[in-house]
């Protein structure tokens, strides 16, 4: 799912192609992607852009007469840009996987989504009603450590969880919390309400170093061209996406707990001490067999 690094590049893209555009007409090409009826969809056609924003995970472009289209992308939805000012209707004619396309006087913007599960959503509000669909986390680049610090331990949640809670902190999610998790030297499992105000402070810094950095990755890696490569996984990634891969730092192998459609990836000699956390997949398989460090796991291989 794009995170909040992945939306800034966005947003700044979109900024350069579309702000002070004007919509000429949108296609949808999904009935489940928009969520909203009124207004009407039709009512943005014509319509100069004002301003693009970022709400926590997701895109608003805002027009004339304070209407607002919130693109929120899920797991798998993408944005495309082409220069050129007329595009096929979507229905019959664009790939199955077009949700939508929205064309402006200078090019057209679309939306896909991969898979046959259609998360995707647009939504179009009024400004108004734009910040009931804030979930109220904070941003981490307009606090400071003292609030940081008080939305962090506000509940005694798990680490991964407590960054990945959009009503706690806006646009981080499962990636780029499990990269932050490694800088600092963190469990994931670590609880809240444990962490001394050394951890505390050192994972507020690192939280948006680590977001800084990658800010400046995609930054570099669209240039001038439309980001079209945006991807949970990357090579340049320190333990996300990297299970069974050796840790930059240390060169142990990346271990995981996986849980629905969703992983977290550590490294268990920098950031639980050797402690192999329990991964619920192969906890139900092995039992009381489950190895509780590096060593056991290992041992555990070798012998299958």
């Amino acid at each position: 799912m794009p995170e909040l690094p992945d939306i800034v590049v966005y947003i700044e893209a979109l900024e350069q192609r579309i702000l002070n555009q004007t919509l000429e007409r949108v296609q949808i090409g999904s009935p489940f992607l928009l969520r909203t009826a009124v207004p009407p969809i039709g009512s943005v056609e014509g319509r100069q852009v004002r301003e693009l924003r970022r709400l926590g995970k997701r895109i608003c472009i805002g027009l004339e007469s304070d209407l607002w289209l919130v693109f929120h992308l899920m797991i798998a939805g993408r944005l495309h840009w082409k220069e050129q000012k007329r595009l096929n209707a979507v229905s019959g004619r664009g790939p199955k996987n077009l949700l939508a396309s929205f064309q402006f006087t200078n090019g057209t913007l679309s939306l896909t989504e991969a898979g046959s599960q259609r998360r995707a959503s647009l939504q179009l509000v009024t400004g108004e009603n734009l910040q009931q669909i804030d979930r109220g986390g904070l941003e981490i680049f307009e606090t400071d450590l003292e609030n940081f610090a008080r939305v962090l331990t506000l509940r005694n949640h798990t680490l991964k969880r407590a960054l990945t809670d959009p009503r706690l902190f806006s646009g981080i999610g499962n990636a780029y919390s499990d990269e932050i998790l490694f800088a600092a030297g963190l469990s994931p499992i670590l609880l809240t309400q444990k962490l001394t105000s050394e951890q505390i402070e050192g994972l507020f810094e690192t939280t948006r170093a680590t977001l800084t950095k990658w800010i400046g990755l995609l930054r570099e890696e669209a240039s001038e061209s439309f980001p079209e490569k945006v991807t949970a996984f990357r090579a340049e990634m320190s333990v996300h996406g990297r299970y069974q891969k050796p840790c930059p730092r240390c060169g142990t192998k990346i271990q995981r707990i996986r849980y629905a459609s969703n992983e977290t990836n550590y490294c268990p000699n920098c950031q639980t001490g050797g402690k192999l956390l329990a991964d619920r997949a192969l906890s139900r398989l092995l039992r009381t067999d489950w190895p509780r460090s590096i060593e056991e796991l290992e041992g555990l291989r070798s012998i299958e």
